[in-house]
C-alpha cells in the first residue's frame, strides 16, 4: 500500500431531484466530478458537517433523511491530492432532500454543479463515488458498512 499521510473523517451527501437525478459537483482541486463531500471540522457532528458542506458548496438547505453507509476500505477511500498528500478517509454518506436555497456554485472548491441521470454519469467521476450512489439507489433501509 502507498504511504498515507493522514486519516480524516469525512461526509458525503447524495441529493436526488424529482426526476431521480443525482447532484454532482466538479471539484476544482482535481477537476473530477463527485458527490458533494468534505471534512468534518473539530467540534462538529457528522450531520452538522453534512449540512454545512452542502450549504457551502451548493447554496442549498437540506434535511438529512438517512445514513446510506460508512465507508473506510482503503482500496476505495484513499485519496491523493494534487499536492501529493495522501489521505485515508472514513466517510459517512447521507441521503438528503432539498428544503430551500437556490442551486449555484457557492465555493471556490467547485467548478460546476449540476444534476445527472444515474445511468449517464460523467466518465471523470471520483473512484469511490459510484459505490456510494449505487448503495443509495439500492433502497436498502439498513446502512452499508464498507
Amino acid at each position: 500500500m502507498k504511504r498515507i499521510d493522514a486519516l480524516k473523517a469525512g461526509v458525503a451527501v447524495i441529493i436526488l431531484n424529482k426526476e431521480n437525478q443525482v447532484l454532482l459537483q466538479k471539484r476544482s482541486d482535481v477537476g473530477l466530478w463527485g458527490i458533494p463531500s468534505g471534512h468534518i471540522e473539530i467540534g462538529e457532528t457528522v450531520s452538522e458537517a453534512a449540512i454545512r458542506e452542502i450549504k457551502e458548496e451548493t447554496n442549498l438547505d437540506i434535511r438529512l433523511k438517512k445514513i446510506i453507509g460508512v465507508y473506510s476500505d482503503p482500496h476505495s477511500q484513499v485519496f491523493e491530492y494534487p499536492n501529493g498528500e495522501t489521505v485515508h478517509f472514513i466517510t459517512t454518506c447521507f441521503l438528503a432532500e432539498v428544503i430551500g436555497g437556490e442551486l449555484h456554485c457557492n465555493s471556490d472548491e467547485s467548478l460546476e454543479i449540476k444534476y445527472f441521470n444515474a445511468c449517464k454519469l460523467p466518465n471523470d467521476l471520483l473512484k469511490m463515488h459510484p459505490q456510494w450512489l449505487y448503495d443509495a439507489l439500492s433502497k436498502r433501509e439498513a446502512a452499508f458498512i464498507r
